[in-house]
């Protein structure tokens, strides 16, 4: 497949761009700095996302959102997810976005989500509150598909890559330990599933892994 990633140089970006070139992928990384790219074997478009057009994306299949905004910016993860929408809009380009657990339902009752719970940390605030209007946004587009993928709670950047993961829709998850965590490693693997298999077209999901 022919596959954009925006925020390619960054953590979650890196590990999702290896995974795609790792199964033959034509990857291209949308970045603001390419001397950050660890690969050679991608195309670059060296942009800032919120530059981005359709002429940057023609050709491609799938773009994933793996934009990165500084702790404490609401606006920017949804100023950036709103110019993937207007650049991918009316294209066919599958739209899937690296989100948050923070607007995820603590249980089935979906009375409460992760970000109104009393023990959640304030400085998280402003980027879960973001990628939830990101959400809310993408909702209620008409002329693009999407997909928002939800990490677990503990959303581990060091973890290892296990190669496995559970899937549910909007409800968090905990693994066999009782633990809501995921490696972005194993995350990064059900990033590239989504993109090869299109099973959550226009809907949000989320994945659980297991600690090694």
């Amino acid at each position: 497949m022919k596959i954009g990633i925006v925020g390619a140089t960054g953590k979650a970006g890196s590990l999702i761009l290896d995974e795609a070139v790792s199964r033959g992928h034509e990857v291209t990384a949308i970045v603001r700095n390419a001397a950050k790219l660890t690969s050679d074997n991608v195309s670059v478009i060296e942009k800032d996302v919120h530059d981005t057009n359709e002429e940057d994306f023609r050709g491609l299949e799938v773009v994933i959102n793996a934009f990165g905004a500084p702790l404490g910016e609401k606006d920017a993860h949804v100023e950036a997810g709103r110019a993937l929408i207007n650049a991918l809009a009316g294209t066919g380009i599958r739209l899937i976005v690296v989100g948050g657990a923070g607007s995820l339902y603590i249980d089935d009752s979906k009375t409460m989500t992760v970000i109104d719970t009393p023990n959640f940390p304030d400085i998280f605030k402003p980027t879960a509150g973001g990628q939830s209007e990101n959400l809310e946004e993408l909702e209620q587009t008409t002329n693009v598909k999407w997909t928002f993928i939800s990490p677990s709670a503990d959303f581990d950047a060091e973890g290892k890559r296990t190669g496995t993961y559970e899937k549910g829709e909007d409800v968090l998850l905990v693994n066999n330990a009782g633990e809501s965590y995921i490696s972005y490693a194993d995350f990064a693997i059900a990033v590239i599933d989504e993109a090869e298999n299109a099973d959550h077209v226009n809907a949000r999901f989320t994945v659980v892994g297991e600690k090694e």
